[in-house]
This record gives structure tokens, sequence and C-alpha cells, in this order.
């Protein structure tokens, strides 16, 4: 949508990437933990208040995303790092769900 704000199209992007990875993707208005193997929670509540993701493994929480604008030297920067990660010793392969 030609309307949208940084943040809403990050989080359409997230979508769209978790969905190609296998997660499903649900509201908080209507969560079903047992939808999938992995299930993305938008709008869960934490202790210290919304996260914009909420992961979910089997039932129990994985891990948090947060829709984030990101400038270029930003991802530039990200890049970086994830390619000095992935050349140390430990390789990390990014795996679907499915």
């Amino acid at each position: 949508m030609a309307n949208q704000n940084p943040e809403q199209i990050a989080r359409d992007n997230i979508d769209k990437q978790l969905t190609a990875c296998g997660w499903v993707i649900q509201s908080i208005k209507q969560v079903n933990l047992n939808a999938g193997i992995g299930v993305a929670v938008k709008e869960y509540l934490t202790d210290v208040g919304p996260a914009d993701y909420v992961l979910f493994v089997e039932g129990k929480p994985c891990g948090v995303i947060e829709a984030k604008r990101v400038r270029c030297a930003d991802l530039a920067a990200r890049v970086s790092v994830k390619f000095k990660f992935n050349s140390s010793k430990r390789r990390v392969e990014e795996l679907p769900l499915r």
C-alpha cells in the first residue's frame, strides 16, 4: 500500500519472510499456538509492553522480533557483522521450520 509508514512496511516484509520460512502468523486477538510447529504472534503482551512478534516453537516462546526502520548505513553495518559471524568457526545456517 502506498500510504504505509516505515513501521508498517517493515511489518509487511517481516510477515512475508516469516511465512516463506514456514511460520504461521497470528494476531493476538486470535491465538492458536498449535496451528503449526512455529507460530509468530503479533503484538504479544510482555512484562515490558507489547512485542511486535513473539515466536513460539511447539507452543513454547523462543524469540522476539521488533520491527524497526533501517537506514542504509545501519543495513551495511549489519550485513558486515553477519558476514563476520558466518565466517567464524561456527557456520550458521538459516533453516525454515517446515
